[in-house]
């Protein structure tokens, strides 16, 4: 891949206790998240094997685990979370998170989006 190439994983349903108030947390949640992050991985070596890109099956795994392992007040932090988990253990150099939450009336939703570089 190309530095300017990106990878996506868009609308992963992920569950979680999250929410400012004690109540809100207390049962999960289904959150929207979408990913899209570009490889570190160099460009010239690709011959359609999957060790020379990211894995996205792989990186799916990892967001829904993280979401899920414990509670939080804010989607800003889990977005951290997610970012800060898939720049340390993937071959990444760039990654965008953008979180759905459904809990205001009379809205499609809240949310947050960052983007968060490789310091490598």
């Amino acid at each position: 891949m190309k530095e300017e190439d990106q990878i996506f994983i868009r609308g992963q349903k992920v569950s979680c206790h999250i929410g400012v108030p004690d109540e809100e947390r207390a049962a999960a949640q289904e959150l929207i998240v979408h990913t899209r992050f570009s490889s570190s991985i160099s460009p010239q070596s690709f011959d359609d094997q999957i060790d020379q890109t990211v894995d996205y099956h792989a990186v799916y795994l990892r967001i829904n685990e993280v979401a899920a392992i414990k509670p939080r007040r804010l989607i800003e932090t889990l977005a951290e979370d997610l970012a800060s988990m898939i720049l340390a253990e993937f071959q990444v150099a760039e990654v965008s998170i953008e979180i759905e939450k459904f809990i205001l009336p009379n809205t499609q939703c809240v949310g947050v989006a960052i983007t968060r570089k490789n310091a490598h």
